[in-house]
């Protein structure tokens, strides 16, 4: 019964740092200048099965990595301090609808797994109820 808990507390982390990533990517869609020098790149979560190294091994999900994709597009704005020669801004390709829809996404697996935790703890209270 706790095996399930753990696997859902596992996916409630992973997708809270996939909504972070996802939030940032939609903050930083119009960035031109990152510390990184450039424009702001794009960050994907990618998930692996199982428990990180640090927790052990299981079952469950963590993130494995966040990768940073270098796809950009170009803006015409001739008045832009960081136009080229030809009139042209380098922006972070992101585009802030699919963004959303990936941040909605995230959200309605977090509240699955949500969801998930609370069905397994009633479990475990009626088995626990029948035992008394």
């Amino acid at each position: 019964m706790f095996d399930a808990i753990d696997i859902s507390t596992s996916g409630l982390v992973a997708q809270r740092i996939r909504s972070n990533t996802l939030a940032m990517n939609i903050a930083m869609a119009d960035v031109v200048d990152s510390p990184d020098g450039g424009p702001y790149q794009r960050r994907s979560v990618i998930f692996s099965a199982g428990k990180s190294e640090n927790d052990g091994s299981g079952q469950g999900v963590h993130v494995s990595e966040i990768q940073k994709e270098q796809v950009y597009r170009w803006e015409y704005d001739p008045k832009h301090p960081y136009a080229n020669k030809d009139g042209y801004v380098k922006l972070p390709g992101i585009n802030p609808l699919v963004e959303m829809v990936n941040h909605m996404e995230a959200a309605r697996a977090y509240e699955a797994n949500i969801t998930a935790i609370e069905v397994s703890k009633a479990m475990l209270n009626s088995s626990l109820r029948l035992l008394a």
